[in-house]
Order: C-alpha cells, then sequence, then structure tokens
C-alpha cells in the first residue's frame, strides 16, 4: 500500500483503505458518503488520505486553528507579519451587525479584534471578491469607527460631570484597519497581476498630518500564487499567504521545511481529520457554501449581463430615435426642394 507524500511527512495521516472501512462500518456516515457526487467522494478522500492538502479557508478548518480565543498567538503572528508591525495582545469583539442587502454567502468569515491599545482590526475572508470593494470597506469600517464613537459618548455620559478625566473626546476613537482576503479575485485586482498586497491609507496633498482612522489591506490569495509559483518562500508572511493558499502536498511540504512552525497547525487540522463525523459537517458545509457561492455568483453574473444589455439597449433606442429624427428633417428639405 503506497503512502501518499503527506502520509509520509505526517504520519498521523490515514490511508485512503482504512478511511474507507470506517466509512462503511458507520451507517450514519455511508449514507451521508454515497449521497456525494463521483467528484466530491473523490475530493472527501482526497483530503483526508492527503492525496491533497485541506483548504485551510473552509470555514469550519480556519476557525478551529485560527480561533482566536484559543490560539491567540497564531492569529497575533499572522496579523502581525500583514501589518509589518508587532502587535500587542487583544480581545474579539462581536462581529458587526451592520450588513449590506447583497452580501449572501460570499463571504467565508469576519473575525474582529481589538487591540490592548484601541485600535480594531477587521479580517475578512471572501470566497469570491465583491464588487465595489472600496466603497463596501469604508462602510464597515466607517461602522466599526462609529461603534467607538458611541462606546466613547456613552462611557462619559456614565462618569460624573466632575470627574474632567471622563469626559468625551475624539481622541478615544482609534484607528481602525480593515483587512480582507480573498480567494478568487475580481477584475479590479486582476487588473495588477503582479502586486497581491494593496495597501490604502488617507493622506492629504499639502503633507498636513490627521489621524483619519482608516486604513484597508487587500490581499487577493490566487494572485499571490500565481506571483509565487516555482518561487522561494522568503518571509513570514508569504508563509501566512501561502499556509492560506494553497492545497498542493509539495508545498504544503516546503513550506513546513521553511518555517517549522507550520507543521503544528497541519497536526492540528490533521487531528480534526481523524474525526470522520467531524469532517463530514466541515464538508457538508463547505458544499453547501460552494454551491449557494456559485448559484449567487450566477445570478449576479446574469444581472449584469442584464444591465448591461439593458443600457445598450436604451443606448440603441436613442441612436435610432436620433436617425428617425434625422430621416424626417431629410425629407422636409427634400419637399423643400421639390416645391
Amino acid at each position: 500500500m503506497t503512502k501518499t507524500k503527506l502520509q509520509q511527512y505526517f504520519p498521523i495521516i490515514r490511508t485512503r483503505e482504512q478511511i474507507l472501512l470506517e466509512i462503511k462500518c458507520n451507517p450514519a456516515l455511508n449514507v451521508w458518503f454515497e449521497t456525494l457526487s463521483e467528484d466530491s467522494k473523490k475530493e472527501f478522500l482526497d483530503i483526508c488520505s492527503g492525496e491533497k492538502g485541506v483548504k485551510i479557508l473552509y470555514d469550519s478548518f480556519f476557525k478551529s486553528v485560527m480561533n482566536p480565543e484559543v490560539y491567540p498567538e497564531r492569529l497575533q503572528d499572522m496579523l502581525s507579519c500583514i501589518l509589518g508591525e508587532e502587535i500587542a495582545s487583544f480581545h474579539v469583539l462581536e462581529s458587526s451587525s451592520f450588513a449590506l442587502g447583497d452580501e449572501r454567502s460570499l463571504l467565508i468569515l469576519d473575525i474582529i479584534v481589538e487591540l490592548i491599545e484601541g485600535s480594531i482590526i477587521n479580517l475578512e475572508v471572501q470566497k469570491i471578491g465583491f464588487d465595489f470593494p472600496g466603497e463596501r470597506a469604508a462602510c464597515y469600517a466607517s461602522d466599526l469607527t462609529l461603534r467607538q464613537y458611541a462606546r466613547a459618548k456613552r462611557a462619559a455620559t456614565e462618569k460624573p460631570e466632575t470627574d474632567p478625566g471622563h469626559k468625551f473626546s475624539y481622541r478615544s476613537i482609534h484607528p481602525v484597519y480593515t483587512i480582507v482576503l480573498i480567494e478568487k479575485s475580481s477584475s479590479i485586482f486582476t487588473n495588477f497581476p503582479d502586486t497581491y498586497i494593496h495597501r490604502f491609507s488617507q493622506k492629504s496633498d499639502t503633507g498636513l498630518h490627521m489621524n483619519l482612522l482608516h486604513n484597508y489591506i487587500f490581499i487577493p490569495l490566487d494572485i499571490f500564487r500565481k506571483k509565487l509559483q516555482n518561487k522561494d518562500i522568503s518571509t513570514r508572511l508569504d508563509a501566512w499567504l501561502m499556509f492560506l493558499s494553497t492545497d498542493e502536498p509539495d508545498e504544503i511540504m516546503h513550506l513546513c521545511d521553511a518555517f517549522p512552525s507550520f507543521k503544528e497547525l497541519y497536526l492540528h487540522i490533521y487531528e480534526i481529520c481523524k474525526n470522520m463525523e467531524d469532517v463530514m459537517g466541515i464538508f457538508s458545509e463547505a458544499l453547501a457554501e460552494m454551491d449557494r457561492n456559485t448559484v449567487d455568483y450566477m445570478i449576479d453574473t446574469l444581472r449584469k449581463n442584464n444591465e448591461q444589455l439593458q443600457g445598450k439597449n436604451e443606448q440603441l433606442q436613442g441612436e435610432n430615435e436620433k436617425l428617425r429624427e434625422e430621416i424626417a428633417r431629410m425629407r422636409e428639405e427634400l419637399e423643400k426642394y421639390k416645391n
């Protein structure tokens, strides 16, 4: 029985035969497994047996491995690499109740943490990049800023007016960082095929400095993969992005050799894979999510195409109206000439 590359690297991974035997011996697992398409069966077995790597951005895998309340040091390290500066300890905030109406299932996950000095980081992972990513990110950043404002105002009103240290001050409102990881980028990012990190902050054109609070980082992971193809992973940031974006066994082993601390994260994942019922739940959620994403993407594409056709139709109608007017004018001129 030939072991897969990842089975040789991570002996904890079971063989395909062992996995199939467990499925057949468990009636509930067997019924679920037989409902899958042949492609889905193969993908499930490939993941569990190490024929392919686990897709870290499956919602449940990511939340288990990167749970900021259980493993804060992991998320802290990743955020420090993305921001380019060491961040202090943080605590997790509730996700915002604010939501744009057309988002549905394209957003894989959303984590909001507050640093010890007060800055807030909103980390999002998107399956497919949204239309108007800048406008959308600005709306969410504004919501987090207003949450800070409301909290500072409430704290000021709850303290005695005689205590000057608790008067409201806009200095109580701290910077907001919006970090967006995109699994499949939209055209706005693919127009920059050599760049996989886009950082935005608000600056004046005169050199005047104001603390305008909002900062944005967009990372299209598919562009990162293409850019880094056949190249060594040279930085810890590259290592994190590779961890998030690859399911190729050779790349996973190369990552663990270059940055051994990631081996612990993969061992965590393969511990989860030992429990077939847990993996069944994760895989079912992922399939349902992919189905919703596909439907939503198709609906959005059809809507855009329809809007484009309507626009072209209106343009043609306008041109047709102008042509009719020109013909009528020419007829009038011809009648004058005849008379």
